[in-house]
């Protein structure tokens, strides 16, 4: 029976995890096999393999065939390597010392390149999430800058508006004291109204002095008219 090494599909639509088992060539994708030996999930950055090296170096000694994505898997595992060397051993061209000996300088060369890996792609993640943030916290700043652009611009607005009011009712409170001012007019002018009877007292003093005149003339008259008042006493005299 032919034995293969490959992935069954599971999980939801566009998030799919795949199993990583030993079945039977005939047997369908997603069928009946024979062991889980892992897991895959592409969905992560790097995605995760989790394999159990020991059983997979087993079924591959036994000569189960992995498929073209398993064997990359297993590469990257190392269990390929492990694989190679074990057959190095059993043939006599190294010991079984010498072969953990390069398996694990190759581990641990490759555990350090997987750090470097991750750690470039959360550098990468960091400063993308860095640059998110910051442009946010500019869009925000910008957005209260408006606002208070509004609101200075209003608050002038309203200042200039105030201004305009006080400047349009300053002329007709100046204009009251004027208005005071022309009514007090006449009241001032008052003395020379009382002024009035002096000037007519200049014009009637010489009214004054010619009635004076005429008395005096009028005085002097009745000496003139003495022999009319004889006559009348003549007259007297003759009717008795």
């Amino acid at each position: 029976m032919a034995v293969k090494i490959r992935l069954a599909r599971r999980g939801r639509k566009k998030m799919a995890i795949y199993d990583v088992v030993v079945a039977d060539a005939r047997a369908p994708r997603d069928g009946r096999f024979i062991e889980k030996i892992g897991s895959y999930n592409p969905n992560t950055d790097p995605a995760s393999i989790n394999i159990n090296n020991d059983r997979a170096l087993k079924w591959l000694m036994n000569g189960a065939q992995p498929t073209d994505t398993v064997k990359a898997m297993l590469s990257y595992r190392g269990v390929m390597l492990k694989k190679h060397l074990q057959i190095g051993v059993v043939k006599g061209a190294i010991t079984q010392e010498q072969a953990d000996e390069k398996f694990q300088a190759w581990l641990e060369n490759k555990e350090k390149t997987i750090a470097s890996k991750v750690d470039k792609i959360q550098s990468a993640k960091d400063s993308v999430k860095k640059a998110a943030l910051e442009a946010e916290a500019a869009k925000n700043q910008a957005r209260l800058d408006a606002i208070k652009k509004r609101e200075d611009d209003a608050a002038a607005a309203v200042a200039a508006a105030e201004a305009e009011a006080k400047a349009a009712e300053a002329p007709k409170e100046e204009a009251k004291p004027a208005e005071a001012a022309e009514e007090e007019a006449p009241k001032e002018e008052a003395p020379e109204a009382e002024a009035k009877p002096a000037e007519a007292a200049t014009e009637e003093a010489p009214k004054k002095e010619e009635a004076a005149k005429s008395e005096a003339k009028a005085a002097d008259t009745p000496k003139e008219e003495t022999p009319a008042a004889d006559k009348s006493a003549d007259s007297e005299d003759k009717k008795d």
